[in-house]
């Protein structure tokens, strides 16, 4: 596929079957800075679907600790910034995470789905 500019295994000391767990497959970065990454997933779901990743590791949503606050803050002023400069702030956008198996998380850092682009139903799945 077009576009794709690596694999990234945000580095943690694991053994090889986590490590699996903790890969992104990296397709057209949309915004960087020092504490996350920005990018399309690479099999959307909505016309907009981009992830949005902290560069410190953090597994899970269970995982975060007080000193995170600053950082999730932080992601949701990115994803603000997003849905301004991609246009779909207006039209309205839904974001997801998931925390553990059973609710669908399949890369063991967390991450933020920012899904826009068309109309969505309730509930989700």
């Amino acid at each position: 596929m077009e576009g794709i500019q690596l694999i990234v295994n945000l580095d943690r000391k694991m053994e090889n079957e986590e490590k699996d767990r903790d890969k992104f497959c990296i397709y057209r970065v949309v915004y960087e800075d020092d504490k996350v990454l920005a990018f399309h997933d690479i099999n959307p779901q909505t016309p907009y679907h981009i992830l949005v990743i902290p560069k410190k590791h953090i597994s899970t949503l269970t995982d975060l600790t007080e000193e995170d606050k600053e950082l999730i803050g932080h992601i949701y002023l990115v994803i603000n910034k997003l849905a301004q400069d991609l246009g779909f702030a207006e039209r309205g956008f839904r974001v997801v995470v998931n925390c553990q198996e059973e609710a669908g998380q399949t890369v063991f850092h967390i991450h933020f789905h920012v899904l826009a682009g068309r109309q969505m139903g309730w509930p989700p799945g």
